[in-house]
């Protein structure tokens, strides 16, 4: 049995990897290709992570927050353009999907007349940009949906070969 850190400023890399109850060489067994100095460099901060890395340690400590952290906080493409996934619960998520829904539906007939002659003039603008605010809304819950369903899936309530013969039949 490794040691338990005591240091007071973990980064998620580190907190994720002793909420799965792993030490580092234990993450390195499972990792395969990663090895424990590697860990320690990259919880350390002395070394920013790859994306390969982050999806395996996402699998093997059953974190697939940590995807979404890399890319909205590491990667310079990501965190112009990824928006952060905050993890919610299920009733949550439906609630705000509905409430965004209801939302977009009472300006439905505001969005087509901004929209129909394929430009948006000045007086059109707020309310254009109160819609795309709106649909952004309901961005949000979709990744929120599909980071629960991932999570879900890596701790074990939901099957993954089950969920993955149910998408392909799907197709």
């Amino acid at each position: 049995m490794g040691k338990r850190s005591v240091k007071e400023n973990k980064n998620i890399y580190q907190i994720s990897r002793e909420n799965a109850g792993l030490t580092r060489d234990a993450a390195e067994n499972l990792m395969e290709y990663v090895s424990a100095e590697r860990i320690e460099k990259i919880e350390s901060e002395k070394s920013l992570p790859h994306p390969d890395e982050i999806l395996k340690m996402a699998e093997v400590y059953k974190a697939p927050t940590l995807c979404n952290y890399y890319c909205t906080h590491e990667c310079p493409i990501g965190e112009r353009y990824v928006e952060e996934v905050t993890y919610k619960d299920l009733s949550q998520i439906t609630l705000e999907t509905l409430a965004s829904l209801n939302a977009l539906d009472k300006a439905k007939s505001r969005f087509i007349e901004i929209t129909v002659d394929g430009t948006i003039s000045e007086d059109e603008l707020r309310d254009f940009l109160k819609i795309q605010e709106e649909m952004g809304k309901i961005s949000a819950t979709v990744a929120s949906l599909k980071l629960w369903i991932d999570d879900t899936v890596a701790n074990g309530k939901i099957d993954k070969e089950m969920l993955k013969r149910v998408k392909e039949s799907m197709k």
